[in-house]
């Protein structure tokens, strides 16, 4: 153990850059290099080898040069709890396993329901992130919709719904798939001029569906979309939802760390209406993936996740099974790592942690905003900034087509050389790079600097100093130098 925190600290001090820029072809031949079937008989050799293969290589989250996507930098109370995780390898499915770390697994779930203003009926569980809690939403979502239909089934022709915008998580959609739902299940519902859920939209949707003789099992709310980092009224879609009848949940995964903000909690007023809550502790809580947990304003609506086994968690046990309210069985003691974090740094240090990335976001845009060679897209919400470098020329500005394309191309130069990491997407039909600032340590300045880099790699391609990714012919017709 000693020589593993020696191989990682060593790396860890010499690592300037979020990656090392090594080749896909060259990573590739480095790890098919080593022969499985060859033990090298010695753990310090294979820590070194895997220092070579693995550390080396690999995205560092916690480098300035990182601003791609929504990871983190880790709190270092977490690691010091995996450690202790993984070295007794509890696992939370069931008493007889775990014993207080059940315990404390709940207490933490609790905690977290009642930081969200849930009710005394609230209940939860942890889960391997965003994409499982919102799968498990939408599963209990389903059940409570029939469960209230005539029968506990859907009228001939009917199809149960899920509403959401088109900037919810595309977990929503697949969710919707994986639990038989169909094609077209999620309906898109209208947003507003800052690209949150538009009540009213909401509202002539949901008539919409029922007069189309189909049935809502839910609206998905999001409080942080991936992209602009919006934050739906939910104050207002918990009305709509109220008067209508209709179930609402909220993911948070993203935006759950104005939970813990002194400054910003007032974002995620209404969340308390909802049936069930996203929250992703390993991203604005800065915890080591996975810390996901799904709470529920009602408890017993868990019991859809329920299933006994004789060997397991047979009927009539008087203690508490988690597996009876998780859609997995094996579970890592992951919420040891919130719990380690609150009682080494506090609450208060987190959503401060938090506050500093969103107030970083808004000096960005400041930034951009004065930069005439780019285009940014919206003020920021939370800790994401949408821009693309569109320098001006004789002429003006260069072509939209040609901004176009270099958003791929400066990402992908950047990507290959290493020295930062950003992502793009694509929001209104057209491409932006996307700036995602989730370290509180990172500066302006650092960002400057990656700016820097976007400009000079702009610049090259717009001079036929970098190949145009789409080949020569597209380039020429794109007016970007091939």
């Amino acid at each position: 153990m000693t020589t593993a925190l020696d191989v990682l600290t060593d790396r860890v001090r010499v690592v300037q850059r979020p990656r090392s820029g090594a080749a896909l072809e060259d990573l590739e031949d480095l790890v098919a290099g080593v022969d499985l079937d060859a033990p090298l008989g010695d753990t310090t050799a294979a820590l070194r080898e895997a220092s070579r293969l693995y550390l080396e290589h690999a995205v560092w989250f916690h480098e300035p040069g990182y601003v791609a996507h929504l990871n983190c930098p880790v709190a270092v109370p977490a690691l010091a709890a995996d450690l202790l995780a993984s070295a007794v390898n509890t696992s939370v499915d069931t008493w007889d396993q775990s014993t207080t770390a059940t315990l404390m697994e709940r207490r933490l779930v609790a905690w977290t329901a009642q930081r969200a203003g849930l009710g005394p009926a609230a209940d939860g569980v942890f889960t391997s992130g965003g994409t499982q809690s919102n799968l498990q939403a939408l599963l209990l979502a389903r059940e409570e919709a029939l469960a209230a239909l005539p029968g506990g089934a859907l009228p001939p022709g009917a199809r149960l719904r899920v509403l959401a915008t088109d900037q919810g998580h595309f977990s929503v959609a697949k969710g919707a798939r994986l639990l038989g739902l169909g094609d077209g299940a999620v309906v898109t519902v209208g947003t507003d001029a800052r690209h949150r859920m538009d009540p009213a939209a909401l509202r002539a949707a949901v008539l919409r569906t029922r007069a189309a003789g189909d049935v809502v099992a839910a609206v998905v709310a999001t409080a942080g979309t991936t992209d602009l980092g919006a934050v739906d009224p939910l104050a207002a879609l918990a009305d709509v939802c109220g008067e209508l009848g209709v179930r609402l949940h909220v993911d948070a995964a993203y935006g759950c760390g104005l939970l813990v903000s002194r400054r910003r909690r007032h974002l995620l007023d209404g969340v308390e209406r909802a049936d069930s809550l996203t929250v992703d502790f390993h991203k604005s809580f800065f915890q080591p993936v996975a810390s996901s947990a799904l709470l529920v304003r009602d408890g017993a609506a868990l019991r859809h996740a329920t299933h006994h086994a004789a060997y397991l968690n047979p009927r009539g046990e008087r203690v508490p099974n988690q597996v009876d309210r998780s859609l997995q069985t094996t579970r890592r003691f992951d919420a040891l790592k919130l719990w380690l974090t609150l009682r080494t740094m506090g609450a208060d240090a987190v959503g401060d942690a938090f506050d500093a990335c969103i107030d970083l976001a808004a000096q960005v845009h400041e930034d951009l905003l004065a930069d005439p060679d780019v285009e940014v897209h919206s003020a920021p919400v939370l800790s994401t900034v949408l821009f693309r470098y569109r320098p001006a020329g004789p002429g003006g500005r260069v072509p939209a087509a040609t901004a176009d394309l270099l958003v791929g191309a400066v990402r992908d130069r950047l990507f290959d050389e290493g020295e930062a990491v950003v992502a793009r997407t694509v929001v209104g039909g057209r491409p932006w790079l996307k700036l995602t600032l989730l370290n509180p340590a990172t500066t302006r300045e650092d960002v400057r600097a990656v700016l820097a880099l976007v400009r000079e790699a702009g610049q090259d391609l717009l001079r036929g100093a970098v190949p145009h990714p789409a080949g020569p012919a597209r380039a020429e017709r794109e007016g970007v130098p091939a």
